[in-house]
C-alpha cells in the first residue's frame, strides 16, 4: 500500500456535507494508515441529512465540526481532493505555497436537493454512495 498518500484533505464549499462525508468514509477505510481531514472554502453547519445517511453505513459524524481551509491546523497534505468548483479554485491556490497533488471530483451540490424528507434523504444517499465509490477506487481497501 505504498502508493497511498500519507495525508489527504477533502475540500468543498462549506464542509457541511460532501467533504465531511469523504473524510468519514476514508477514515473508516484507512484511518490508521492515512491522515485525513476536511475543510470548506466558507464555514457551514453540519447537515442533519448528512449525519443521518452516514449513520446508515455506521459512520458517526454527529460531532463533526465544520472548518475552513484558512483555519486548518495542519497543511502538510500529499493530496487535496476538491469536491466543488469553488474548492477546486482554492486548492489550486494552495499549491502556490504547498507542494501537493490536487484532484477534482465534481460532486452534486446537496443544496439543489428538494422535495419531501425521503426524497432529500435519497439525494444525500446518492451523494454518499458516489463519494464512497470514488474513495474505494482511488484508495482501495486492504483485503
Amino acid at each position: 500500500m505504498s502508493d497511498l498518500p500519507a495525508a489527504v484533505l477533502f475540500a468543498c464549499t462549506m464542509n457541511s456535507v460532501r467533504s465531511a462525508m469523504a473524510e468519514g468514509i476514508l477514515k473508516s477505510l484507512h484511518g490508521d494508515r492515512i491522515y485525513v481531514d476536511s475543510a470548506g472554502v466558507r464555514a457551514g453547519e453540519p447537515n442533519g441529512y448528512m449525519i443521518e445517511v452516514m449513520t446508515e453505513i455506521d459512520i458517526d459524524l454527529s460531532k463533526h465540526l465544520s472548518k475552513t481551509i484558512d483555519t486548518l491546523d495542519d497543511t502538510s497534505f500529499d493530496l487535496i481532493v476538491s469536491l466543488s468548483p469553488e474548492a477546486q479554485h482554492s486548492a489550486v491556490e494552495l499549491t502556490r505555497w504547498m507542494s501537493c497533488e490536487v484532484e477534482y471530483w465534481p460532486t452534486h451540490n446537496p443544496d439543489a436537493i428538494r422535495g419531501r424528507r425521503e426524497s432529500q434523504l435519497d439525494g444525500y444517499r446518492q451523494i454518499r454512495d458516489q463519494i464512497y465509490g470514488k474513495i474505494e477506487q482511488r484508495f482501495p481497501p486492504l483485503d
